[in-house]
């Protein structure tokens, strides 16, 4: 995919996601009689402002992420601060995210500041280059604002979801009067969750992009990056799946799923095609082994309700990078 055929459709998509949303927002409150455009125009930003604000304090409390200086860790905080350089942007706070699982990710808002988090799983996981490239793709989120887009996008099905629930339930068990139109409200609840997840498919398509997006920004800033950003997913993704095996405590790190490089749950589909390869297999083999395998259409149909590429798709648009 070329980088303009990239940015038109990442732009169309968010159009769709925000005029899809607005419309769905008119009919909504136009049948519930509470439409007028102040109202539609203060919820939408409301929760917006909200949650961009204060997810990053969140996020650091699940990861237990933490923030280290350039004495703390001289090699990871040169080497944030020398590709943010290449990128353009301002050295983002560099955290270190005290979990097993190998992974990264780049988040922040106007009062926390922005940050990259590396795992302590990842740092134990990849060699120097590969964890290179790993943060040229989260610097890539951070310069093309990918951190703000997707939170925007993500809240949008959000607030769908749980007005429908909540139209749902109340209609079930609330007081005697409003039970008098449950019929109506089970209707419109529904109505709630079908917007719910048109709207979660397109947001999880757009996040798709961005993905790609950021892998692009890797291979530019980052001498090799395409080899070495292959070579450190294909391990990212074995590592996952083999800790998902082995212990259930991975799943509890996937509430900010959205903000990996790499979807922790998707690691068992992903794995597929490395896991007979990868005890004895050089990085390079490993990667050739993986861009082997056929895309299945179980695997495009998993891919749809994913936040991030299928990794056998992922790493042959890397080699077309080369």
């Amino acid at each position: 995919m070329s980088i303009w055929k990239l940015r038109f459709s990442m732009l169309g998509t968010l159009a769709v996601i925000v005029g899809l949303s607005t419309l769905f927002f008119t009919v909504l409150l136009s049948l519930t009689g509470a439409f007028n455009f102040t109202t539609l125009i203060v919820f939408v930003i409301l929760f917006n402002i909200a949650q961009w604000l204060f997810a990053p304090y969140l996020i650091d409390l699940v990861y237990r992420a933490r923030r280290v200086s350039k004495s703390d860790n001289p090699e990871l905080y040169g080497m944030v601060e020398r590709l943010s350089q290449k990128s353009g942007i301002k050295t983002p706070w560099v955290m270190v995210a005290n979990i097993p699982v190998p992974n990264a990710f780049a988040y922040g808002s106007p009062i926390a500041g922005t940050r990259v988090a590396v795992t302590k799983g990842l740092l134990e996981t990849l060699e120097h280059e590969e964890v290179e490239a790993v943060i040229g793709h989260e610097l890539g989120h951070l310069k093309h604002r990918d951190v703000q887009v997707m939170m925007f996008v993500s809240l949008l099905p959000a607030i769908f979801y749980f007005i429908g629930y909540s139209m749902i339930l109340s209609s079930m068990f609330g007081r005697r009067d409003e039970r008098s139109n449950s019929g109506a409200a089970i209707a419109i609840g529904m109505a709630c969750m079908l917007a719910y997840w048109i709207l979660y498919i397109f947001t999880l398509y757009l996040s798709r992009l961005r993905e790609y997006y950021a892998d692009r920004h890797s291979a530019a800033i980052v001498e090799d990056g395409p080899r070495k950003l292959s070579e450190g997913l294909a391990k990212i993704v074995h590592s996952s799946r083999r800790m998902r095996r082995t212990s259930r405590k991975t799943s509890n790190f996937s509430s900010f799923k959205s903000l990996f490089i790499s979807d922790p749950d998707r690691s068992e589909l992903d794995t597929a095609a490395i896991t007979q390869a990868r005890a004895l297999m050089a990085d390079r083999k490993l990667v050739e082994k993986v861009l082997t395998r056929k895309v299945t259409t179980l695997d495009r149909i998993a891919e749809i309700l994913s936040s991030h590429p299928n990794i056998v798709k992922r790493l042959r648009t890397l080699q077309e990078l080369t």
